[in-house]
């Protein structure tokens, strides 16, 4: 970077709108910023400072400045790091989980198990996202494979997206497997499930399922 900024020719600066650059890498975008300033000005502070001799005019006599470059990097976020709105949770452990469906209440729970490394997982879930925007009145969990084995051993889930729907005293409504291909399936479901309605009873949830006491055979991730 620093040979990037002490390329820069005085006349390149000046056409540049705002005296600002923009380089990516990747899921990383670096930001540069640049300000010239003659040797006379006394305040100054920056993270970077490059200093470059400019010959001016005819009797070589040249002018110091100094060139105030800040870099600032952002990470993207990973595909499953995204949300589609505050209605969508990320579980993290078998409490998160059965602490969101005792929360919900009465309301529908869409509960997604995804793979990092699920091509179909990745594929559907800009899709899943739109649907959450669309259903503000529906919870959607997502669920780490990988984060939580156990648990998604004991709900038996073997082929990954996997999903789950839940709601109120009625406990697990429906489960099945889904690509992008058959999105329809889940649409269909939620037309079915998302209906005005009181339960009467205590929350169900995943009813007797014990959660935590069978372990996920190491080393053998779910099917995509």
């Amino acid at each position: 970077m620093a040979a990037f900024v002490r390329s820069l020719s005085f006349n390149s600066l000046n056409s540049y709108p705002q005296n600002q650059f923009l380089l990516k890498n990747n899921n990383t975008k670096r930001a540069l910023s640049v300000s010239v300033v003659s040797a006379a000005d006394s305040c100054l502070s920056s993270d970077f400072i490059v200093n470059s001799r400019f010959s001016i005019n005819p009797r070589k006599e040249s002018l110091q400045f100094k060139i105030h470059a800040t870099i600032t990097e952002t990470e993207q976020p990973k595909w499953w790091e995204r949300n589609g709105g505050p209605n969508m949770i990320d579980i993290h452990s078998t409490q998160e989980f059965l602490n969101a469906l005792s929360e919900a209440g009465d309301k529908l729970v869409i509960v997604e198990f995804y793979g990092t490394w699920c091509a179909s997982c990745r594929a559907l879930f800009p899709k899943l996202c739109k649907t959450s925007q669309e259903h503000p009145e529906i919870v959607f969990l997502k669920v780490n494979f990988d984060e939580n084995k156990p648990m998604c051993k004991n709900l038996n889930v073997k082929v990954l997206p996997y999903f789950h729907f839940y709601r109120g005293a009625d406990g697990q409504l429906e489960s099945f497997s889904c690509s992008l291909a058959k999105f329809q399936k889940i649409k269909d479901a939620i037309q079915k499930h998302n209906t005005d309605r009181c339960s009467i009873g205590p929350i169900k949830g995943v009813g007797d399922v014990n959660l935590e006491t069978v372990s996920a055979p190491k080393n053998k991730p779910a099917e995509s």
